[in-house]
């Protein structure tokens, strides 16, 4: 796989948008707890509020993840076909900095719709 430009002059920038991309986020999360399937994580993640997640995003984000060293893909070669996805180390590190970070947005909304309040009167009344 070639090295697009971005990738090459900012490499920890594009991990960083990676792990907090809209679905980047939630799989980080949801694999925290235990290992889980396809179908599993598409229905934890989609449960979670929010639009469902699409087939095609869900895999692209998860090779994405794999990608970077953060989530294990382990294909059983059984019939039917079983893939469980796991973090690895370096994923649960970043998947409990990402749910620290969701925590805190959780438990400041009333403060951040203040704001946004706030912000939206002076901005109607000038």
């Amino acid at each position: 796989m070639a090295v697009s430009a971005k990738e090459a002059l900012c490499p920890h920038r594009l991990v960083l948008e990676h792990m907090t991309s809209r679905w980047g986020v939630l799989v980080l999360i949801e694999l925290l707890d235990h290992p889980l399937r396809f179908s599993e994580l598409r229905r934890a993640i989609s449960g979670s509020g929010g639009r469902a997640v699409s087939e095609k995003m869900l895999t692209q984000t998860l090779q994405t993840l794999e990608r970077d060293g953060l989530v294990h893909r382990d294909a059983q070669p059984v019939i039917p076909p079983r893939v469980d996805y796991s973090l690895t180390g370096l994923g649960r590190e970043a998947a409990e900095q990402v749910r620290a970070l969701a925590r805190w947005t959780h438990r400041r909304m009333d403060d951040v719709e203040r704001a946004r309040r706030a912000y939206d009167e002076a901005r109607a009344a000038s």
